[in-house]
């Protein structure tokens, strides 16, 4: 058999005078010094979240003011007055819904009902809650009552959106906002309540409880009231997790750790056991923002600092945090954060999440202004590499010598010596566009020693045969060796290649080419590190070095820099030629349509001089372009 007598935690552990009001000291005090002062206001308005206690503050206000010698603050809970404002039986205060009374009928009951004196109590007390549901035409009813109402009447409104109220019922009320209540608050007194109740609560499970109830008193009691009917009278943190979708302190520190480690395939792993396991993915978003606004706060403001993480992933976090630099926290968070507003209108928050942290790891390697300048500085730009999954180890691509056979061939032995270092100061590699700092531009020497290899024909470019025999070369690319292959990527690609100017090669160390090329050369730098020469330097290169390579762009002004010809003046219009004179009018002939006037032999451009003209030339040098006859 049921008990009918049973209450809730909400409803009996429900305050019943101002000691009991928790996190809200602000309204307390202001309230107790009002009805000390006799300072009484005839409207008030209490704005909050939900459950921050907007309802039983106006009750407590209500047994203040109409218990037995008052107002006054430390009244008796238990006398009769005060336990019929409790329960909701007063007449001396009306209690309202103003989502279910919000027409301006019921509006104009009300002011008609104002009236009447209070029967037992000094005043008579009007509640409306929600009162921002009622309409345009009720408020403006109210207006006249609530500006002069009787000496014996007062109005308090609570809701949860002051907004939608009209200003001038605003200006009327003393607004008092209550604030979501601390997590640490709300756990100390699940803690208590779980005492008074004879349930073993542990200190993490109330913290979890009061993080999920996001400073709402009302939702935590509710939420220890389900886990007592779930759990018996032992309740600890896992049964918080798994009953409510709570993504314990650990696993949170742990999915920080693999952002700030870069361990990209291990935190997607997190996210689907945790999908798996019917986590809330936006309450482990809200979880891991917090982390890593708490750890963006110890960077910035140690003082200011409090870590809610467990204390066996604090070195950890420490550790990456100090190889973090507080930008990229910065950026970090706001990639998250606009996760967090597609998660919020979407039905596949998984797949959003998913993206957000991929995009958040990735912006942790990427470079921006700061690490350029520091590099500008002379710092090296940092090395950031995004962890894998491990492969297989895979042999680096070669170039057979000889035809295809069952069992791999490696290449052919070296017959060029490999160059030694610059003898001379090395060039400072810098970015792609930027130039160097120092005023004098460095100077490259060549090794003198350096053996020489012939150029191939470039006209045997085109026969793969002969490659395919083994007649290509092996060993590291030479200054020669480079300008053929220079040669045969304009042969190849004139479109693409043709805009590459002057360049110096610098050495070949294990493939890594280097060329110097001018500062204001911008048109060679962007070809040579554009995708289509890239990929034609990739299928090329082996035939001239045996082996593929990559190129690195440093800038150095004794590279001759890149011919900018002037454009041509146009050439002056042909004068035109005079008019005949008209016939008489005696003629009344109508002439017949004169002939279409053309350009007299002389002046016609022949097939050479118009692939000679200075404004058909420049246009092709200007979008690298060539004429087809």
């Amino acid at each position: 058999m049921t008990d009918v007598s049973y209450q809730v935690f909400a409803r009996k552990y429900r305050p019943r005078t101002f000691k009991d009001v928790l996190g809200q000291d602000h309204v307390v005090r202001t309230l107790c010094n009002a009805i000390e002062q006799k300072r009484l206001a005839h409207a008030y308005l209490f704005v909050g979240p939900r459950g921050t206690g907007k309802t039983s503050t106006a009750r407590i206000f209500a047994k203040a003011l109409n218990c037995s010698g008052g107002p006054r603050v430390d009244f008796d809970p238990d006398e009769d007055v005060c336990l019929e404002i409790a329960e909701g039986r007063s007449l001396d205060v009306l209690e309202i819904d103003g989502a279910s009374n919000r027409g301006i009928d019921n509006i104009r009951d009300l002011r008609d009902n104002v009236q009447f004196t209070p029967t037992r109590g000094q005043y008579r007390i009007i509640y409306i809650d929600e009162v921002h549901m009622l309409t345009k035409e009720s408020f403006n009813a109210l207006l006249k009552t609530l500006e002069e109402p009787p000496a014996h009447v007062m109005f308090i409104f609570a809701t949860t959106e002051p907004h939608k109220i009209l200003p001038t019922i605003l200006s009327r009320c003393q607004r008092f906002d209550l604030r979501p209540i601390p997590a640490e608050i709300i756990a100390n007194h699940l803690v208590n309540i779980a005492a008074q109740e004879g349930v073993t609560l542990s200190l993490p499970a109330a913290f979890a409880i009061a993080r999920v109830a996001d400073g709402g008193m009302r939702d935590a009691q509710s939420m220890l009231d389900q886990l007592v009917s779930f759990c018996g009278n032992n309740i600890d943190e896992q049964d918080v997790n798994d009953i409510f979708g709570v993504t314990s302190r650990e696993t949170v520190a742990r999915a920080l750790a693999y952002i700030l480690d870069r361990q990209l395939p291990s935190l997607l792993h997190l996210v689907h056991e945790l999908s798996e396991a019917g986590r809330d993915m936006g309450q482990l978003l809200s979880e891991v923002m917090g982390a890593v606004r708490e750890l963006l706060i110890s960077k910035v403001a140690p003082q200011e600092a409090s870590f809610s993480l467990p204390e066996e992933w604090r070195a950890t976090l420490s550790e990456l945090l100090a190889r973090t630099p507080a930008d990229k926290i910065v950026r970090l968070m706001e990639v998250l954060s606009g996760t967090e507003e597609h998660m919020r209108w979407s039905t596949n928050k998984r797949l959003h999440l998913e993206m957000g942290l991929i995009q958040a790891v990735h912006s942790l390697a990427e470079a921006n202004i700061s690490d350029i300048i520091r590099a500008l500085n002379g710092a090296p730009l940092p090395e950031t590499p995004i962890a894998t999954v491990p492969l297989a180890a895979v042999p680096a691509p070669v170039v057979p010598a000889a035809a295809p056979a069952p069992q791999p061939v490696a290449p052919p032995p070296a017959t060029v010596a490999e160059p030694p270092a610059p003898a001379a100061l090395a060039p400072q590699e810098m970015p792609a566009g930027l130039e160097p700092i120092d005023d004098e531009p460095p100077s490259f020497v060549l090794n003198p020693d350096l053996e020489d290899t012939p150029a191939p024909d470039p006209d045997d470019l085109a026969d793969e045969a002969l490659y395919a025999a083994g007649a290509a070369p092996a060993g590291a690319l030479t200054p020669e060796s480079w300008e053929a292959l220079l040669a045969a990527m304009r042969e190849a690609s004139p479109l693409h290649a043709g805009s590459v100017g002057s360049t110096l090669f610098i050495s070949d160390d294990d493939g890594l080419v280097t060329l110097a090329i001018h500062p204001e050369d911008t048109d060679t730098r962007d070809a040579l590190l554009g995708e289509p020469l890239t990929e034609l330097l990739a299928e090329l290169a082996p035939r001239f070095c045996g082996h593929r390579v990559t190129l690195r762009l440093v800038v150095d002004d004794s590279v001759p820099p890149p011919v900018v010809e002037p454009p041509p003046s146009p050439a002056p219009l042909p004068e035109p030629a005079p008019r005949p004179a008209a016939k008489p009018k005696a003629a009344e002939k109508k002439p017949a349509a004169p002939a279409r006037p053309t350009a007299p032999p002389s002046l016609r451009p022949t097939m050479e001089e118009f692939y000679q003209d200075p404004l058909i030339e420049l246009a092709l040098k200007e979008f690298h372009a060539t004429l087809i006859k």
